[in-house]
């Protein structure tokens, strides 16, 4: 399939939890418009090879599992954890070329990481480096959501703040106050994406952080730090502490709350995307029910998103010359897309050259 450049190739997404490949199992996912079977071999090693075989286009994923191979159950074909054809019934010799796609995948923080660009480029080192999702001292339970809804839509929403205040007045944002009393305390526009940091003093705690706490009507100071990085990852810190205390100072106010949220756009098709999240909370680790109540929290808000951004992409399905006006709060987000389009063509670039 030939790119049209609106898609990054040459970087890391996320394909799958660890979780979904236990037991033989496979996972068939189309990522990029490229349908890919994903498991686990007999060596524990993650593969993830093209999903239709060479032959006649039958899906792998309707295969069987062989050591690390896979079985092609149309008609036999075997082919090895590097895509290579190594065994046709009732034929000796195998043609050289005979095989399919292998994409290099790297397994970190519980998560199968591809690459579908230029495999020599698919370096390990340019995966997020995000020490909560591995550090004990964090617990959270990882979420998979899917969109009908470019990747990019979903990008736009983690990146405005304001939006809780409406969207979210009664799970996560608390109420609409949150959008006319605070404002980035600053926006940084970075190389590989932006960090916003956001303050709200003195306010009510919001709907999902009262659940899991015993003072449920005393005021917080709430400080949110995003930061999205290109081409669809989004990490969100948040601390919650008693108010007027100097947190915004740097005081080490007792009672402080702390959680970590990571999440990753993976785009499916240009117009529907893998959403992969994990919340992550510092206190109380060894209780089971934080963690799970946040995981309903969050999924509560998350599909109060998914209705909009969902509503959105045939409201552009529809028109898609549909022209889009600006407001102050889009500065981030304008950023991303602009950062995004260079990478793109920069990418194109080279594979011009190439």
């Amino acid at each position: 399939m030939a790119d049209d450049g609106i898609f990054l190739r040459n970087t890391w997404y996320v394909a799958a939890w660890n979780h979904e490949l236990i037991d033989g199992k496979m996972v068939a996912r189309t990522i990029l418009e490229r349908p890919i079977v994903l498991y686990r071999g007999s060596s524990g090693k993650v593969v993830a090879l093209d999903d239709r075989c060479c032959h006649r286009g039958a899906p792998l994923s309707m295969g069987r599992i062989e050591g690390d191979d896979i079985r092609c159950m149309y008609h036999g074909m075997k082919f090895a954890a590097d895509g290579k054809c190594i065994q046709i019934p009732g034929q000796d010799t195998i043609p050289a070329k005979l095989g399919v796609r292998s994409y290099p995948v790297v397994e970190r923080y519980n998560m199968i990481f591809i690459w579908t660009g230029d495999p020599e480029k698919a370096d390990p080192k340019l995966i997020l480096d995000y020490p909560p999702l591995e550090d004990p001292r964090w617990r959270g339970l990882p979420g998979y959501m899917h969109y009908k809804a470019n990747w990019l839509l979903i990008v736009d929403n983690l990146s405005d703040f304001a939006h809780l205040a409406f969207v979210h007045t009664n799970t996560l944002g608390g109420s609409e106050e949150y959008a006319y009393k605070t404002k980035p305390v600053a926006i940084e526009k970075l190389d590989d994406g932006f960090r916003v940091e956001r303050w709200h003093m003195g306010a009510e705690p919001p709907p999902y952080h009262k659940k899991v706490i015993a003072n449920k009507t005393d005021k917080i100071d709430r400080r949110n730090i995003g930061r999205m990085i290109v081409p669809g990852i989004f990490t969100l810190d948040t601390t919650f502490a008693p108010a007027g205390q100097g947190v915004e100072k740097g005081v080490q106010v007792p009672g402080t709350r702390s959680y970590r949220n990571a999440q990753f756009m993976t785009p499916e098709t240009r117009s529907t995307t893998h959403f992969f999240w994990n919340y992550l909370h510092d206190f109380d680790i060894d209780n089971p029910n934080i963690a799970l109540s946040l995981r309903h929290s969050l999924e509560e808000g998350f599909n109060e998103d998914k209705d909009i951004i969902e509503a959105q992409q045939r409201v552009f399905d529809a028109d898609p010359d549909y022209q889009l006006l600006a407001i102050g709060a889009d500065a981030p987000l304008t950023y991303f897309r602009w950062l995004l389009a260079r990478k793109l063509e920069a990418e194109k670039g080279t594979a011009r050259a190439a």
